[in-house]
């Protein structure tokens, strides 16, 4: 099982101005339909559609993540569009539909996610080690640090679109 260690921020806008100021150079764009199948506090268990922006290729993925914050165990691999279609299919789940742009920082790779069902915009970067995380500084623009919020993650604000899907 792989670690995953990440910070994430609350980016204030959609980073159009510091892609136009080359401060972000976008490497590439994916449109994203993520939903759970299975969630509790400690685990998840997702699958996603991904379609590249410049090919319109598509990829499926299954995740399983264990823990937290900070870090966490993540173990993801790719599934056939059929596999994909009988977890998602006939549940009436209504899937958390994000676009991503990969983009390089210098010299760091972040992932900018900016979400349709809410007003929301995430910045995250990975590290190699928690101790890289915790001594990382990050620019002003980058905004609050909600690395610890679980308010803002996925799996949090997927289960809150399901509550609100089931009341309309």
């Amino acid at each position: 099982m792989g670690l995953e260690i990440e910070r994430k921020f609350l980016l204030p806008d959609v980073p159009d101005g510091l892609i136009r100021e080359g401060v972000l150079t976008v490497l590439s764009k994916q449109r994203i339909d993520q939903t759970y199948l299975a969630i509790d506090e400690q685990q998840e268990v997702r699958v996603r559609r991904l379609v590249d922006a410049a090919t319109g290729g598509v990829e499926y993925t299954h995740t399983f993540k264990a823990g937290n914050g900070l870090s966490r165990e993540e173990i993801e691999y790719g599934i056939t569009p059929g596999i994909y279609e009988q977890l998602t299919s006939g549940r009436e789940l209504v899937p958390l539909t994000k676009d991503r742009i990969t983009a390089r920082w210098g010299d760091r790779v972040v992932e900018i996610d900016c979400y349709d069902q809410i007003r929301l915009t995430v910045l995250e970067v990975e590290f190699d080690s928690i101790e890289e995380a915790h001594a990382f500084a990050p620019p002003a623009w980058f905004g609050r640090d909600i690395s610890s919020e679980r308010q803002y993650s996925n799996k949090t604000v997927w289960r809150e679109l399901q509550n609100r899907g089931l009341a309309e």
